[in-house]
């Protein structure tokens, strides 16, 4: 996966938007105010940073060579993805789904309540179980 078409499927997360909080060179996507990803392009290689649960990150850093620990995020809860296409673009998508529905499942239950009733839990936890 590139980083055009990871920016593209970030920014179609219901109610996904970008902000550039850092400067112009890592853009921030956020729901209600609250980052679920970051997407950065430096010395040709796209990088990603994603939420995750603590122990699918050590998995996942396991599994693949190409996710570290969050680069200047917490190390437990969140990881850093080389765009190098060594994961699978479907791979990716699931990890960038995951990120998104825990932000999501962190928001104020009033904000959460209101993105359900607008787009509904499947779009929100796609992949996820509901609660």
């Amino acid at each position: 996966m590139d980083y055009e078409r990871a920016r593209t499927y970030l920014l179609l997360k219901p109610e996904a938007v970008e902000d550039f909080p850092f400067g112009p060179d890592v853009a921030v996507m956020k729901v209600q105010n609250k980052m679920f990803a970051t997407l950065s392009y430096h010395n040709g290689l796209a990088t990603m940073n994603l939420k995750c649960e603590p122990n699918e990150a050590l998995l996942l850093r396991d599994m693949h060579s190409a996710v570290l620990p969050g680069y200047h995020m917490n190390k437990r809860h969140w990881n850093t993805l080389l765009l190098d296409d060594s994961i699978a673009a479907s791979e990716i998508e699931r990890m960038i789904d995951a990120s998104f529905a825990l932000v999501v499942k962190g928001l104020k239950r009033a904000e959460r309540t209101a993105l359900e009733i607008r787009h509904g839990k499947d779009a929100l936890y796609r992949g996820q179980i509901h609660v």
